[in-house]
């Protein structure tokens, strides 16, 4: 059911059966290690590149999620899934090794909450009963697409931001017990002409803000109606220029309650991060693991998700086209408020 003009209000809120989260070395060596449930130690994962890698990581976390529902990939209708790489190939590749029926979509790192809303839809429209979401992706293949490969050892500016390795996978169930998504948002477009692939949170910061208020202009609902607002991936800078531009508009979200899936994972003081983390898997294993958790552990009743993500590809990058940017929002609750 639509919600004002862009928030989809789920009334039979489709439960979040099982999730599963796969990172690599660096991000198990963070303060969120314990909340995921494979940390490999290392990050080719013994295959021969690192799109192959990456394709593992959402693999893996795809099977693990079904397995912990207690279901067969058979049982599941939909996969809905995306990543950052050109035409989305992690994804494809892995749902040619799923062979679940398969909706490819491409949000940047907004992904995780695109493909979780989408599917959320789907379950809540009574078109699956089961359907499965996720997204992935891998430091050495964005860096490669993106910017310089690693080999390279180019020198970054402190607004870069390090591409979290891993993959993050939930199932979303018409009935059953556990956390539910209760309502999406969908962003628009953001574009304030930045052009600068080093400086993503900026860029993104404003398109966070604006899905942020739509979410609470169309809900009703104040900041305080909620335990955690969480963005995806905006890090120290971008993080920093949303709170600016919320208190600019005069939306109270308090410092305690406003963080940022880029500044979670990472240990900034040990870790060499720059600005903190980016990619799809970012918002994903943070959300799948770290937030789920508390969720499930009556910690945290009702969190908004907000996954921000950079449209830019290296084409357009290198014609000096600014950034289009996005935030999808998804609203979480324990089943308890």
């Amino acid at each position: 059911m639509l919600t004002g003009h862009q928030t989809w209000t789920f009334d039979k809120q489709p439960v979040i059966q099982a999730t599963a989260t796969v990172v690599g070395p660096y991000e198990g060596k963070g303060p969120l290690a314990a909340d995921f449930d494979i940390v490999h130690e290392d990050s080719i994962l013994k295959q021969k590149s690192w799109e192959q890698a990456e394709r593992m990581l959402l693999e893996e976390a795809a099977k693990l999620a079904i397995e912990n529902a207690k279901l067969t990939k058979e049982d599941v209708q939909f996969f809905v899934g995306g990543d950052l790489m050109n035409q989305i190939i992690s994804a494809t590749f892995s749902a040619r090794t799923l062979g679940i029926p398969y909706i490819g979509v491409f949000g940047a790192c907004s992904t995780s909450m695109e493909s979780l809303a989408i599917a959320a839809m789907i379950v809540n429209s009574g078109g699956a009963k089961y359907v499965l979401a996720g997204t992935c992706s891998h430091n050495s293949s964005a860096e490669k697409q993106f910017r310089y490969p690693t080999e390279y050892g180019a020198q970054k500016p402190p607004t870069a931001q390090f591409t979290v390795t891993g993959a993050g996978a939930a199932v979303l169930a018409a009935e059953g017990s556990g956390p539910r998504v209760a309502s999406a948002t969908i962003g628009r477009i953001m574009d304030m002409g930045i052009k600068d692939p080093n400086n993503m949170g900026a860029a993104m910061a404003p398109a966070a803000v604006d899905t942020i208020q739509a979410h609470l202009k169309d809900t009703g609902r104040a900041p305080g109606d909620f335990d955690l607002i969480v963005t995806g991936d905006l890090a120290q800078v971008g993080h920093d220029i949303a709170g600016e531009l919320l208190r600019e508009h005069r939306v109270p979200i308090a410092d305690t309650t406003f963080h940022d899936c880029g500044l979670m994972i990472y240990d900034r003081e040990r870790q060499s991060v720059w600005a903190g983390g980016s990619g799809c898997a970012c918002s994903a294993v943070v959300t799948y693991g770290h937030i789920m958790k508390k969720l499930q552990q009556g910690e945290l009743k009702r969190v908004l998700v907000v996954a921000t993500g950079a449209l830019l590809s290296p084409l357009t990058s290198q014609q000096g086209e600014s950034i289009p940017c996005i935030a999808h929002a998804v609203c979480l609750e324990s089943g308890v408020i």
